[in-house]
């Protein structure tokens, strides 16, 4: 949970020049992506490019997440045997994110097939958001993505910039997440050269409790980058409300007074949590 997943870029398994440019991106994490971005006849070598490019090139301290191919298809299960494989074999895989998953059950199948793999599952079927909680208990379970596209799609719902149809499911699955503490990751804003709405996007589910951001195009990671991070304002307050209740504590007195608000130990913890997110971002760089 204290690792920084700010931007979480899509990278397609089967382009093996964006697979190395990867390297060099400022994203927090990395989605090789198996399943909707590899066409139907390149899945076979995308699966086998992908678990060299795991193997040998250096993508650093980013967190490394491989997207199969679902259980209903032809390809889930060569998907999974493969990054298996590619494990043993000395590829180095953080999480397996699972498309579609409608209930924990769903995570089973997989984790059978990866034994000590940390499983992802991707949120984007309106039973998947019923049973948001369930699946955010699974043990082997360490974070959600919000696939929207798919959800809108199901949905039969219109675009919105204030994502109103969207609101009931990201709000299950964000108090699923957050109540067997598991990363939660919002999903795409397709328009990749819309700045200004990327920006709403971004703030808007930062506000709402989002760890990150998925991104489809290098060019969104900045303002991803800088969206869910704690701003230098965010980073002064925690710092003040830290020492304001440290003084009062040291005068025996229960809560403190910081610009005309009351900081209780509830905003302490906060606080800390608010500068160790700064620091854990700020050793990323290094």
């Amino acid at each position: 949970m204290s690792r920084p997943c700010r931007s979480v870029l899509y990278i397609p398994g089967s382009k093996e020049r964006a697979l190395e440019k990867a390297c060099t991106l400022p994203c927090d994490a990395i989605i090789f992506d198996l399943e909707d971005a590899v066409a139907p006849d390149e899945k076979a070598h995308a699966r086998d490019l992908l678990a060299r490019a795991l193997r040998d090139f250096d993508y650093g301290g980013r967190l490394r997440i491989v997207r199969i191919n679902g259980f209903d298809t032809e390809w889930g299960r060569a998907d999974a045997a493969a990054m298996s494989t590619a494990i043993a074999g000395g590829a180095r895989i953080d999480a397996v994110l699972v498309p579609k998953v409608n209930r924990a059950a769903d995570l089973d199948t997989v984790a059978a097939l990866l034994p000590g793999a940390d499983l992802w599952a991707m949120m984007e079927t309106a039973a998947g958001m019923l049973n948001a909680a369930e699946i955010a208990a699974h043990p082997r379970l360490k974070g959600m993505v919000m696939g929207t596209n798919d959800l809108a799609r199901e949905l039969n719902s219109r675009f919105r910039a204030d994502r109103l149809p969207m609101q009931a499911g990201l709000g299950l699955c964000l108090l699923a997440a957050k109540a067997h503490g598991k990363l939660i990751i919002d999903g795409v804003y397709n328009a990749f050269k819309d700045e200004e709405g990327l920006w709403a996007e971004c703030h808007q589910g930062r506000d709402m409790g989002f760890d990150g951001k998925t991104l489809i195009h290098p060019a969104q990671l900045a303002v991803a980058n800088t969206a869910f991070a704690p701003s230098e304002a965010e980073i002064d307050l925690a710092r003040r409300q830290i020492a304001a209740y440290q003084a009062a504590v040291a005068e025996g007195r229960g809560v403190a007074v910081l610009d005309g608000r009351i900081v209780e130990n509830l905003h302490v913890a906060t606080a800390r949590a608010t500068l160790a997110r700064a620091e854990a971002i700020a050793a990323l760089a290094d």
